[in-house]
């Protein structure tokens, strides 16, 4: 008898099914298969390569290549598998080296339900007020906690780090210092990364860096100076003489300072300083081998209207009850341009909340303890080093020490014998930092490898090294709020009632145009805790962190792919930043070849407002390129200013597809004639959602980008930060890439750094990675595709209802579109900003308002949107023109309608006195069902206008929030 032998399939897509490889690609995108041809059948097209020859200029069109180096899809758990092979070849050596980073302990109840909660991750920057208060109460506690630590009468949000906060207070101390002087004192205590960044921005500001004692102020005509307090070497120096000669000749003082040694130390707004800015990272926050971390910027009231970043305010919604918002946003840069003094992309929400709620968790006492247990611990080192004869370089200090040794090797050698890592100054001195992590183990082991003396029992010392006239005697975090949660339940429940008064991506869709809020998946987002990417000094020595160099390298190769680029520098830590990076390789590239004297950017008028910044910061003059009456760049108008301007053309900075959501079918012709010229093109990065796997910037012709990780690749925008925005260059501008002062020892002169990290954000980047890793090249490009049809499937629905104001060929658009509202306002006297709140009342967040273009509403649906969703969104806004139409028929006058009073909250649900010309039901719940899943608003509209005449950033009283 014989037997057949079974016929094994082998087809490749067989394959997949079975083993699921491709599995994640279809869970990040979001509409099916079948909604995908029932949504291209709706635009008349049969498949999904035919919507991007349609729709895509043929001249830019990228050929599919099987030589890729780009991943194939790969399963979520394997993924997780080779990463964690990556986490395992990093070595987590116990970190005395101190610089600004320090270990800390998360309060797990801080991790599990903020860091690692999508509900905090994946919200967007307040400009929704209404369905942001939580995030903004947090914010409004960070303010309040820096104002109390340094002792100032104002301060911001957050910033990106330390460095680029220093370099911020140095720009604020010329604006608002207004001497002719360019000169900027910068003490020899600085942090070295701090320098470097400083020195960088200095130079295009057109300044001149001079280094000296913190001790005192050389006799020249300083704008402003800064100092470390303590030092970077741990000494502690009483900065009120220098404070007091800068100000004899009106300059203006920057005191760079550390939180936790402020709750012993005098704070620097006592000692007269004029801005306070440093790190927050050890309150709570891993070091990450670099961030993301939330810096800190406080300065005296008169200069809050210089003051960069977000400022949160106190106002009052349209029923009288207290209510939060961002304060002073005309100095935003979408409004401001070049001119401006804060920038959208230069915020850490996410990380600036986790410190807020370790000091909530902790309260004044108990930071006062983690504060005197580290100062004990680190006076009992010295005086033990002391009696061994080791020099102690200086006498106070609150947790750093320096040695001096001829035997510094042998210290630094022994160290890594017991995986410890100290601070190598120079070639016979060590620092040595202690932090909330220490235990007296650590101590006694410290005293042994230093001294080379064999171990002693260590008592804890509690004499004081900080000198009598500078110990606090002030009290802080003296608020309620951070009093009043001591128990865990308290702090657990705090928490999630501010996360219940967010709108995130768990609730809904977030369609705002240019920002891209894609799936941020939770394999995705596991590897950000893992110890072995969190617990990394980013100065420690290059053999201790080769698992992130091999992840790094190869996500840099992968960058480098899509973006058609030749180099990738992963160091700017913001989309802006990014920017700024790029323009400094620009005008690095053409002094290098004698041509520095080209200082023109031509931008045209559709740019985003962090080009004319940007370029602004790097001492280019801006020069503006007219846009024609379809939204794309005029030709004519480019061509007339390359001629005007060719001697001294610098770049010309494009967003492609364009910031009207089009693909311009000139963009090749545009970067041809500015190559001509010998400028440069920067091509924004903002909107490569729509090029991955379809074109890259560097096909079309651009020399520069950034890459929004926090964009298009699915790192979360955190509520408002953190990002990255790591430049690609052609191989031409390669060698122009920022460098850092810092490896494993530091270097005499700046490196041209823009971040003050090596590779910014390190521990966000496994995020990037596993996003590519898990999509492979197919699934990146298809992700792609159906972010385009998405846009334009919207477009279509909502074709007959509002008017798409710029479309490309074939009437597409490309991933978002921008529907005008100039008619409707003509017609009813609706605005976008009531169309915006309206929809909260339906369950969304609203699109981008009023930008690039006045009285427009941009749309970005992305990819990961279900069609589902799309049209629940498309329904709310047909039913919002509906209500719309009813106001210009006559049957309701627009003061009275819905939309004006928009958004709708429980206080008007339980309103006794209702009075209004529609019923309670088509205020709160539009939709049929809607009140099964309803996501309230917190607050009635706010008046804006209030908070700004009635500037109030700090904490108001417990009493104002108790009947909310």
């Amino acid at each position: 008898m014989t037997t057949a032998t079974p016929q094994i399939e082998t087809q490749t897509d067989c394959v997949n099914d079975l083993f699921q490889r491709d599995d994640f690609i279809h869970r990040h995108i979001g509409p099916s298969p079948g909604d995908i041809q029932s949504m291209l059948s709706l635009l008349g097209l049969e498949s999904l390569d035919e919507l991007i020859r349609t729709t895509v200029p043929n001249d830019i069109l990228v050929p599919d290549n099987d030589a890729t180096c780009l991943p194939s899809p790969t399963p979520e758990h394997e993924t997780l598998d080779k990463l964690r092979g990556y986490a395992q070849d990093n070595q987590v050596f116990k970190s005395f080296i101190g610089m600004g980073y320090y270990g800390t302990h998360v309060p797990t109840v801080i991790a599990r339900n903020v860091l690692e909660n999508p509900g905090w991750y994946t919200a967007y920057t307040p400009y929704q007020a209404e369905i942001s208060q939580g995030r903004l109460e947090s914010l409004l506690n960070f303010q309040q906690m820096v104002m109390d630590f340094t002792g100032m009468e104002v301060a911001n949000a957050s910033l990106l780090d330390e460095a680029t906060a220093a370099a911020e207070a140095m720009a604020l101390a010329k604006r608002v210092s207004k001497k002719q002087s360019n000169l900027f004192y910068v003490a020899d205590n600085i942090h070295p990364q701090t320098v470097d960044v400083v020195a960088t921005r200095a130079k295009y500001f057109g300044f001149e860096i001079v280094r000296g004692p913190a001790t005192e102020l050389p006799e020249q005509d300083f704008f402003g100076a800064i100092v470390q307090y303590p030092g970077s070497d741990g000494q502690i120096v009483d900065i009120e003489p220098i404070i007091q000669a800068a100000h004899q000749q009106k300059a203006i003082v920057c005191v760079a300072c550390d939180l936790l040694s402020l709750a012993l130390i005098k704070p620097p707004g006592e000692l007269g300083a004029d801005i306070a800015i440093g790190n927050s990272q050890r309150f709570g926050v891993p070091m990450g081998f670099g961030g993301p971390h939330a810096a800190f910027f406080a300065t005296r009231d008169a200069y809050k209207r210089s003051l960069p970043g977000r400022v949160i305010g106190v106002s009052k919604d349209c029923r009288s009850n207290t209510a939060l918002r961002m304060a002073m946003q005309t100095r935003e840069q979408h409004i401001r341009r070049d001119k401006a003094t804060s920038n959208i992309c230069t915020a850490q929400a996410l990380l600036a909340n986790m410190a807020a709620f370790y000091a909530i968790y902790h309260g004044a006492e108990g930071i006062r303890a983690i504060a005197k247990r580290v100062h004990a611990m680190t006076v009992s080192v010295a005086k033990s080093l002391a009696d061994h004869g080791v020099e102690i370089e200086h006498d106070h200090f609150f947790d750093t020490i320096s040695i001096k040794s001829r035997d510094a090797e042998a210290i630094i050698g022994r160290a890594n014998q017991h995986k410890i890592n100290l601070a190598r100054l120079d070639e016979d001195r060590i620092g040595i930092s202690l932090d909330e992590t220490t235990t007296m183990d650590d101590v006694a082991l410290l005293i042994e490898i230093i001294s080379g003396k064999p171990h002693q029992s260590v008592s804890l010392n509690d004499d004081s090294s900080i000198p009598g006239k500078l110990q606090r005697t002030t009290p802080f975090l003296e608020h309620p709020v951070f009093q009043r949660y001591r128990s865990e339940t308290e702090i657990l429940r705090y928490m999630k009632k501010l996360e219940n008064r967010d709108y995130s991506l768990v609730h809904g869709m977030i369609p705002l145009g240019s920002c891209t809020m894609k799936l941020n998946a939770t394999t995705e987002m596991i590897p950000v805790t893992w110890q072995e990417f969190g617990n990394i000094h980013p100065f420690a020595p290059a053999d201790q962190w080769s698992g992130y160099k091999e992840m790094i390298v190869e996500l840099e190769e992968w960058l480098t792919e899509v973006s058609g680029y030749d180099a990738i520098s992963m160091q700017p830590n913001s989309g802006a930043q990014g920017e700024y990076a790029g323009l400094l390789a620009i005008r690095r590239f053409h002094e290098s070849i004698g041509q520095d004297h080209r200082n023109i950017c031509l931008i045209p008028s559709s740019a985003h407002g962090t080009n004319p910044a940007s370029a602004s910061m790097m001492g280019l003059t801006v020069v503006v390129v007219k846009t024609d009456d379809d939204g794309n760049i005029d030709m004519e108008d480019l061509r007339l200013k390359v001629e005007q301007h060719a001697d001294n053309l610098s770049s010309l900075m494009i967003t492609y597809p364009s910031t009207h959501g089009v693909f311009e079918e000139t963009v090749r012709e545009a970067c041809t004639l500015i190559h001509e010229a010998g400028g440069k093109v920067y091509l924004d990065g903002a909107n490569m959602n729509a090029l991955v796997g379809v074109t890259s910037p560097g096909a079309i012709g651009s020399d520069v980008s950034h890459m929004n990780l926090h964009k298009t690749f699915c790192i979360p925008h955190g509520g408002g930060g953190p990002g990255m925005g790591p430049i690609g260059v052609k191989a031409e501008l390669a060698p122009f890439l920022p460098d850092h002062c810092v490896n494993e020892n530091i270097a005499d002169e700046p490196a041209n750094a823009v971040s003050a990290a090596p590779f910014g954000s390190s521990s966000i980047l496994p995020i990037s990675w596993a996003y590519i890793q898990m999509m492979g090249a197919d699934g990146l490009k298809k992700a792609t595709q159906v972010a385009i049809l998405n846009a334009n499937y919207v477009a279509k629905r909502l074709q007959g209802h509002f008017e798409v104001l710029y479309k490309g060929l074939n009437d597409r658009v490309a991933h978002e579109c921008i529907i005008d509202i100039r008619p409707i306002k003509e017609s009813s006297g609706i605005t976008e900003e009531d169309i915006a709140k309206r929809l909260m009342d339906y369950g969304f967040h609203a699109p981008t308002m009023s930008w690039p273009v006045p009285g427009t509403i941009m749309i970005e649906p992305t990819e990961s949107e279900s069609r589902e969703e799309l049209d629940r969104f498309c329904d709310a806004m047909i039913s919002i023109r509906d209500e719309i139409r009813a106001i210009e028929s006559g049957q309701i006058e627009s003061e009275s309608s819905p939309l004006r009073h928009a958004p709708h909250t429980l206080a008007d649900l339980l309103a006794e006195n209702w009075n209004r010309d529609y019923t309670k039901a088509q205020a709160v719940t539009p939709f049929k069902g809607q009140s099964s899943n309803k996501f309230w608003p917190a607050v009635n509209r706010i008046d804006n206008v209030y908070g700004d005449r009635n500037f109030v950033c700090s904490c108001p009283p417990m009493s104002e929030y108790e009947d909310e």
